[in-house]
């Protein structure tokens, strides 16, 4: 009997487990480093107070961190993709295909909706109360409705290139959809206990089953512009139009259609951390995955496919034989 060989396939090119290794370590390495240029090279340029207010204190700090965040991950997974799987930028998803302002625009909607009825369900079972503001400032809203639109949308993205870019789509071209998402969720989940008022249960369990939600969008359209409109969608709405907390931080929508209060116990609502804390989070989070995984509303179109079935993608191109160059 033949023995497979541990770390080639037969298309000649790194199994799953070494490809989402070799970005992991790539990645981090990447990331690192940009952290500590940025960082560095502000402090050189900049005095102390605007350093600090830039990197700490004000809403920039999310920019500069979803920027840090985000183009490595591109960087790094399109470099993986081209020289581990011969594949092209376009295969990471990100690339303007045919119908992605539409999976952006329904990703929106579905975000929003699902955040709603976790609200609703917290609401329902008397652990979170909703309330109008004494007295709304349209223009304070209207401005906290742009600014949080734009950092929301950075920060997911950020997210979506990391967890459910490369990693996510080299692991699924050889495992089980249900096996390739438990590593890149359990990571989504672990880089979210450093956000302010992270409890054990149902904290860290609703943020494993949000990154699983955000990787069956994903695989439905075999994109990122889908599961980017629903994480975008999703945090948006939670912290502008229903004043939740958003995991935990609370300083990127000051100004919200509506105030959020905890009413208890914390397992149901959420408590300090917000919606996304508490289990009416959980059951709507199960609940969106259903529909996720089974409406027709979204569908992966046949180049996408090309680039994400099997383990030998885009077969239309010769495939690099990375077993020759190591000798």
């Amino acid at each position: 009997m033949e023995v497979p060989d541990f770390f080639f396939n037969d298309a000649g090119r790194l199994r799953s487990l070494w490809r989402l290794a070799v970005f992991t370590v790539a990645y981090l390495v990447a990331l690192t480093a940009l952290f500590l240029a940025t960082d560095f090279g502000l402090a050189f340029f900049l005095s102390p107070e605007t350093h600090k207010r830039l990197l700490i204190e004000s809403n920039w700090a999310f920019v500069f961190q979803s920027l840090i965040f985000f183009l490595p991950a591109a960087l790094v997974g399109w470099g993986c993709a081209r020289v581990l799987e011969d594949l092209p930028w376009r295969a990471l998803g990100w690339a303007l295909h045919g119908g992605w302002a539409r999976d952006l625009l329904k990703g929106l909607l579905v975000g929003a909706a699902s955040v709603s009825v976790a609200a609703a369900l917290g609401a329902a079972f008397g652990g979170v109360r909703f309330s109008a503001p004494a007295q709304l400032d349209a223009l304070a809203t209207a401005r906290a409705f742009i600014s949080s639109g734009l950092i929301f949308m950075l920060g997911a993205a950020a997210e979506e290139m990391t967890f459910r870019g490369y990693a996510l789509q080299t692991a699924m071209r050889s495992w089980p959809l249900l096996l390739a998402l438990v590593p890149t969720s359990a990571f989504f989940a672990l880089v979210h206990l450093d956000n302010p008022n992270v409890a054990p249960g149902f904290t860290v369990a609703n943020t494993v089953l949000a990154g699983a939600l955000l990787a069956v969008a994903y695989w439905r359209t075999r994109s990122l512009w889908f599961p980017l409109g629903v994480h975008w969608g999703w945090n948006w709405a939670q912290g502008t139009l229903l004043g939740s907390p958003v995991s935990g931080i609370t300083q990127i929508t000051r100004a919200p259609l509506v105030r959020f209060a905890d009413n208890g116990p914390a397992w149901i609502g959420g408590g300090a951390y917000g919606i996304e804390g508490g289990a009416a989070c959980t059951l709507a989070l199960l609940i969106s995955a259903v529909f996720i995984w089974r409406t027709r509303l979204v569908s992966a179109t046949p180049e996408m496919r090309q680039y994400t079935d099997g383990e030998n993608p885009n077969p239309s191109r010769e495939p690099v034989t990375i077993r020759g160059n190591w000798g």
